[in-house]
């Protein structure tokens, strides 16, 4: 592939331009506000429109439908009411070759230019969902005469409606097409099923779909084609429709019960030599009728939809820079502009409904929820609190939680498919989330929050059913009175971690249950361990014991209240437990669960925080030696690092493997970021990373070796082709991990290779074929696969702020603590983050005039806004400002924080 392909940032703001887009068969783009209103577009317009599951108003694409199908918003003009082309390049005729196209786009707009040179005619097609919350996408049409003499252009639209679940793609298609009733108005076309089909019980549909479409001066169509067949004709297709070629009149006498489309006919338009004209289509949904003229009004002539796409830019680019970066590399500035957003399109997304995201009905996962905050929480952690507290009503009493959550706070659900799973993996997030919560605030008393607890039937963390639960009892835990119980949030973080911390294997790790952060892993639920998250669990309870140690200087509290039963596993309190005894760990865990299996007593007691936090750190300390001393490992080749897993047959699963080394990239990360691993542990088991899991060629780490053999006694994931997915794909996530660890570690170089590598996988568009923004995975071959709703887009920019520019919280106080390395200052030795901090708008640039390279720096003095700061908590390169002294001194709407490095 030529290497004229490739992404060129044109501004300092994200925006970007590509040329000949439509080379690329599965590039899209999204496009999608906070109401809810979620569309994909490529470069020849195709995609889909949906606000959920239920409510597509477009068909539902998948990635491989983006070059198998011939659906889009397509845009026709019949010149000289001769010769007919399409300005989205949706064409099987001979004049679509003489197309040139460039894409250029922003944060979230979406324009592409085409222009025929045979034809003397220019398209500019903008398309954006807008920031002021209506669910409509519009689309805005700029048509161009570059020839030397007048023509006279017949202008259609045609979009092909679904109007219904995307379960209706294959459940009664043409059936439900039947119920569909379609009207025309002054405007457009308007569609509204009567009725939801679902064999399973049918209801009444209450979603309007709506195309409205309007010259730029605000004028209506001269009519439409509300259904398929009578815009495309018999014999014609989406590519060569005959209402176009024909130039056929638009009918009022249609069908109702068929398979819709809004196709629109506009008036004929005479352009002198290069004179333009406009058009502004208007594409939505809602449940209210009156809303379907009230948001076409609003966006229905080209000045108005200018004004709204003004507005929408604005809105992403001022949410872009809550948290920004300036490097000597301005490719990556703007690369890492788009990876900021992508926590907030996942917040809106889930993981479904973009095109590689097929497997979605929508929602998202525990996991997901907690990781996404991460982000959230660096900018305004104040609104993120109110979702913080409700979160913790998922948690159910036996240490496992719900595991999808609904559209409305605390709403929670078992499992989206109905299989009752456990990954053990869930109750590490909440706590590690929270921490990042206390530390940017100061706030120790969102610990003492009451909070309710998730009840289903599912009991004994999914090894057994509550048959006397019934859905009428409520989804919360109740007491033997019948009254819903309410603890602390600490109480919950608790329950997560001394479960998991007694629900041990054969070797004495946490059990993998049903997967760990890696869902391809579930196949071994019986006798499988994951090592990799005991590591995790570990680092909680380790940060736990210190932050309740706070809690006491601090808040002067000396007790804990929890309920009775979970006292059973505080052992040092009650009965202790040897923890090197399998039997007895697991003994006490199920004499636990059968206590909680369908109520508790509701009665409280009070705990010593002394007695609490002794507990909590001789439970952390033997974790950490046992993982020190039984899972570090060594090949035959005498390369070193921590096994991370036991299959379901009880055997080890990293190490020499007769023809091969079987290693995993998680494996390395937990006992690195958490400290289980000394420096030299450290330092060895990155050796056998880089010998075993770097790709040479792409230069970037994979997420396992090849084990060569499918696993049924360990998971799916080993199923999949070597290099895609969970099974030795390039996945951002662990990647992202990997480098955070190293940073904790201050393995300053190989940190910032791996967040390097990352980027520079994007940067090769040959490869990638994706738009700016971290995918989920880069697969063999270097291909970005899953773009956009990654929770590694998350991690990235926790790990380059809060430890690659070491700019965070801790305990409400800031933290400087830069761990840049010499090429990441530009030539005046400067480098800068900037984000929101205690409310403050921050800008804090590091000064190293003499460009040392860490750890040859540290912090010399500090500026606030052109004020000497005394600060007494300066350690080499750290130092502490003190949360009063900064809101004292930080009084500007952007506030300069220097800081000088020696």
């Amino acid at each position: 592939m030529s290497e004229r392909f490739h992404v060129k940032f044109i501004r300092e703001n994200g925006d970007f331009e590509l040329e000949n887009p439509q080379a690329f068969k599965r590039l899209y783009f999204p496009l999608l506000n906070e109401s809810g209103l979620i569309s994909s577009i490529t470069p020849d317009l195709k995609g889909d429109i949906k606000t959920g599951q239920h409510a597509f108003l477009t068909l539902p694409v998948s990635v491989e439908d983006l070059y198998l199908t011939k659906s889009s918003r397509n845009f026709w003009v019949l010149i000289d009411k001769k010769e007919a082309w399409s300005a989205a390049g949706i064409s099987c005729l001979g004049n679509r070759e003489q197309d040139r196209v460039k894409l250029r786009a922003g944060l979230l707009w979406h324009r592409v230019v085409r222009e025929n040179k045979k034809l003397r005619i220019k398209a500019e097609i903008t398309n954006f969902v807008p920031c002021s919350r209506e669910q409509v996408e519009i689309m805005m049409v700029s048509l161009t005469n570059t020839s030397k003499k007048t023509m006279t252009l017949s202008p259609f639209f045609s979009l092909p409606l679904f109007c219904r679940s995307a379960e209706n793609l294959r459940d009664h298609r043409n059936v439900t097409s039947m119920l569909n009733r379609v009207r025309t108005d002054k405007h457009g076309v308007v569609c509204k099923p009567v009725m939801l089909f679902n064999e399973a019980g049918h209801k009444l549909n209450h979603n309007y779909y709506f195309v409205h479409g309007y010259t730029g001066d605000g004028l209506a169509p001269l009519g439409f084609f509300p259904t398929i067949m009578e815009f495309l004709g018999e014999t014609g297709d989406f590519e060569r429709p005959e209402a176009v070629l024909k130039d056929k009149k638009p009918s009022s006498d249609f069908n109702q019960g068929e398979e819709n489309a809004a196709a629109v006919r506009f008036r004929d338009v005479r352009l002198e030599k290069g004179a333009s004209c406009r058009f502004v289509m208007i594409m939505g949904i809602t449940d209210d009728e009156k809303k379907i003229h009230e948001w076409s009004g609003k966006f229905s002539t080209g000045v108005q939809a200018d004004k709204a796409l003004e507005h929408t830019k604005a809105f992403w680019q001022e949410y872009s820079k809550r948290i920004e970066f300036r490097t000597p590399d301005k490719v990556f500035n703007n690369w890492i502009k788009w990876v900021s957003v992508q926590p907030l399109l996942r917040k809106i997304a889930g993981n479904s409904f973009l095109p590689d995201f097929d497997y979605g009905k929508g929602g998202r996962g525990w996991r997901d929820l907690w990781q996404d905050l991460l982000a959230l929480i660096l900018v305004n952690p104040e609104s993120v609190k109110e979702s913080l507290e409700d979160n913790f009503e998922g948690v159910r009493v036996d240490g496992s939680n719900a595991t999808v959550i609904g559209k409305r706070s605390g709403e929670f659900i078992a499992d989206r498919n109905n299989v009752t799973r456990v990954w053990m993996d869930h109750g590490v997030w909440p706590f590690y989330t929270v921490l990042l919560y206390i530390h940017q605030t100061g706030d120790l008393s969102f610990l003492f929050r009451q909070q309710k607890y998730f009840k289903d039937m599912q009991t004994k963390r999914a090894r057994e059913k509550d048959t006397v639960w019934k859905e009428s009892d409520g989804r919360n835990l109740r007491t033997e009175r019948n009254e819903v119980y309410s603890g602390t949030v600490v109480e919950h973080i608790l329950v997560q971690h001394l479960v998991a911390f007694f629900n041990v294997g054969a070797h004495n790790n946490i059990r993998l249950e049903d997967a760990d952060w890696n869902d391809g892993l579930d196949m071994a639920n019986k006798k499988g361990e994951s090592v990799a998250f005991t590591a995790f669990y570990y680092g909680n309870l380790s940060s736990l014991a210190g932050l309740l140690e706070k809690v006491k200087a601090l808040l002067n509290i000396t007790e804990i209240e929890i309920f009775e039963e979970l006292k059973m596993l505080l052992d040092t309190l009650d009965r202790p437990v040897d923890y090197n005894l399998v039997e007895d760990k697991q003994t006490r865990l199920e004499e636990y669960l059968e206590k909680v299996k369908y109520r508790i007593k509701g009665v409280k007691i009070q705990i010593p925080l002394d007695s609490l936090v002794l507990d909590l750190k001789q439970k952390a300390g033997w974790m950490r030696e046992h993982i020190r001393k039984n899972e570090w490992i060594k090949d035959k080749a005498g390369l070193e690092w921590f096994n991370g897993y036991y299959d379901n047959d009880g055997n080890r699963v990293e190490g020499d493997h007769h023809t091969t080394v079987r290693m995993t990239l998680t494996g390395q990360v937990f006992p690195i970021m958490f400290g289980i691993a000394d420096k030299s542990q450290t330092e060895r088991s990155f050796k056998a990373v880089m010998k075993y899991l770097w790709d040479k060629e792409l230069n970037g780490l994979r997420l396992n070796t090849d084990f060569k053999d499918i696993q049924l006694n360990l998971g799916r994931a080993f199923s999949f082709a070597y290099g895609h997915k969970e099974n030795g794909a390039f996945f951002s996530h662990m990647n992202v991990m990997m480098a955070n660890a190293l940073y904790h570690q201050d393995f300053i170089r190989e940190g910032n290779m791996i967040l390097s590598s990352i980027y520079r996988m994007w940067k090769n568009f040959n490869a990638s074929r994706i738009y700016p923004g971290l995918p989920e995975y880069f697969n063999l071959k270097g291909r970005g696969y899953y773009h956009y709703l990654t929770g590694s887009a998350s991690w990235y920019i926790f790990t380059m702020l809060t430890l690659v520019y070491g700019i965070r919280g801790e305990l409400g106080d800031l933290i400087l603590s830069p761990r840049l390395v010499r090429e990441q200052f530009n030539k005046k030795g400067e480098a800068f983050g900037e984000t929101v901090f205690a409310g403050k708008r921050i800008r804090v640039i590091y000064k190293n005039s003499a460009l040392r390279d860490f750890p040859r720096y540290r912090i010399k003095k500090i500026n606030i806004n052109g004020k000497d700061i005394i600060c007494q908590n300066i350690h080499d390169a750290s130092v502490r400002i003190e949360r009063q002294e900064l809101l004292k001194t930080a009084c500007n709407d952007l506030n300069l924080i220097l800081v000088t490095l020696d």
